[in-house]
């Protein structure tokens, strides 16, 4: 095994943050991508390595065995698992995911993780790690609470350019393979078991510590299972403030769910959302927030949020943190979540604040 930390998808953006926070620490990475003079653009004189897919990226870690594997390529459903069986037992393994699906498919190879006496960590982005995080801080000292909300709050700067084919599949695919409901159904944990539940539902108008306000709705993302699982709680909710929570748009998202049930209408809607090109735009907030509500059964109820700067940024300082870790040694084998396996203290280690 050689000591390298290697960055799967090394040219995107969130693999250029991460490299950047790498290097601010004293790591050079080594990028992993397809297009070899991209990557040797973004690697400025580094160690590169070429290879086109999920597949062939597996196989060039099994040959090479780096240290700590860090994978940004998505659509997460699909590489995760391939990725993470190329990993044990040589290296640990650490990504971006936070769709439910894939971040709970890392989680379920704990056993073989633990039996190799490797680390995987599994949505070190600004999603999962700022919500998850709250509720680890808000869970200190205390019993499982019955009742968790958590809300994602992202301020994120635009770059123009195509949506991509990966984030395409992410949005579109569903939740292949997530028990308690159909594949475009949303998710929700009652009696500790995940049940179907509607997206956009529940909506919430929050009010920022800024004193700024913000409408979030459920979706079943991954800070829906970290939430769970950091908490203990029976009845837990994620929400986001991306999701649709209109009535207008709430009406018509059955109706289009059921449309992308049809493999053909679904290839042929990720071709056209992939082609679409988004427009720069800067940030609409100062700060991206993670918060958390949290009930117990005697009625006591602490509510905390954890405020950091732009969210892609953040992405790109947490996955840094948490390998830092892990070449310390500071990781535990097995399938992970960041603040699950790192505390309350990995959001303020990355640039965070709470404010509980």
């Amino acid at each position: 095994m050689t000591g390298e930390v290697w960055i799967l998808g090394g040219t995107g953006r969130s693999a250029r943050a991460i490299a950047a926070a790498l290097v601010e620490v004293g790591v050079t990475p080594v990028l992993v991508g397809r297009d070899a003079g991209r990557l040797a653009e973004a690697a400025k004189g580094g160690r590169t390595v070429v290879a086109g897919s999920a597949a062939a990226m597996a196989e060039e870690i099994r040959r090479q065995r780096p240290a700590v594997v860090v994978n940004t390529v998505g659509p997460f459903t699909e590489t995760a698992a391939v990725v993470v069986r190329a990993c044990l037992p040589g290296s640990h393994y650490v990504d971006l995911a936070n769709d439910l699906a894939a971040v709970s498919a890392v989680l379920g190879f704990d056993a073989e993780a633990t039996a190799a006496g490797r680390t995987l960590v599994t949505g070190a982005g600004f999603g999962v790690t700022a919500t998850e995080s709250v509720v680890v801080k808000l869970c200190e000292g205390q019993a499982a609470p019955v009742k968790v909300r958590v809300d994602m709050v992202p301020s994120l700067e635009t770059e123009a350019g195509p949506v991509g084919e990966a984030l395409a599949a992410t949005i579109l695919d569903g939740l292949p393979g997530v028990p308690g409901g159909g594949r475009f159904d949303g998710r929700r944990y009652r009696g500790g078991r995940l049940v179907r539940a509607a997206v956009g539902a529940e909506a919430a108008r929050l009010v920022l510590p800024d004193g700024t306000t913000v409408t979030t709705a459920s979706v079943p993302l991954g800070e829906l299972v970290a939430a769970q699982r950091a908490s203990g709680a029976p009845d837990v909710v994620s929400a986001s403030s991306e999701a649709p929570s209109s009535p207008v748009v709430r009406a018509v998202l059955p109706v289009a769910m059921a449309l992308l049930g049809n493999a053909r209408v679904r290839a042929f809607a990720k071709r056209r959302l992939a082609a679409v090109t988004l427009k720069a735009r800067e940030r609409p907030r100062e700060h991206s927030w993670g918060h958390a509500r949290l009930e117990w059964a005697d009625g006591t109820v602490r509510e905390g949020w954890l405020r950091v700067g732009e969210a892609q940024a953040y992405t790109g300082a947490v996955p840094a943190e948490v390998v830092r870790r892990l070449l310390a040694g500071e990781g535990k084998p097995g399938a992970h979540t960041p603040a699950a396996l790192f505390g309350s203290s990995l959001a303020e280690a990355c640039g965070g604040e709470y404010l509980v």
